[in-house]
């Protein structure tokens, strides 16, 4: 199979064009990267993934930088590098600093051990501690979430 080539702006039929034209408005950009010129490749992959990224990390009840930062730390978790310098020059634009930026790493590095060390240890807890109950508040409820060893 042969690699994709990039669909740059001039080469772009109108529905990718206005698909660049809107990520150029929202991101307040004057070109697309290479992720959206790669995947113009397959407009209705194009337009799903760009409509779910706006409606996604639009306004809601999480701000904005929060979303950023949650991108963050899962491209980490997922070793994405592209996404890593995305979403920090985001963040960084909607008030990141570098403090946030580290401590923020510290934090996915201390959960990714934490889940490791986790999983690698449950093989030695007793059966009746792998179905514990972990209350999860919602509004005014109460859930129960059993972690069940499978």
């Amino acid at each position: 199979m042969a690699s994709p080539n990039p669909i740059e702006y001039s080469d772009a039929s109108i529905e990718i064009r206005e698909i660049y034209d809107e990520i150029k408005l929202a991101r307040g950009i004057q070109d697309v990267s290479n992720f959206w010129i790669y995947m113009a490749n397959d407009p209705v992959t194009l337009r799903r993934t760009w409509t779910s990224l706006k409606e996604s990390m639009g306004p809601g009840a999480l701000d904005s930088l929060t979303k950023e930062l949650i991108y963050i730390a899962v491209s980490a978790t997922n070793n994405c590098a592209y996404c890593i310098r995305s979403h920090t020059a985001s963040a960084s634009s909607k008030g990141m600093t570098d403090a946030m930026f580290g401590e923020l790493m510290a934090v996915v590095g201390m959960a990714v051990a934490v889940v490791a060390t986790a999983a690698g240890t449950r093989r030695r807890l007793p059966h009746e501690m792998l179905a514990l109950p972990l209350p999860l508040a919602a509004g005014n409820r109460v859930f129960r979430l059993y972690l069940i060893h499978i």
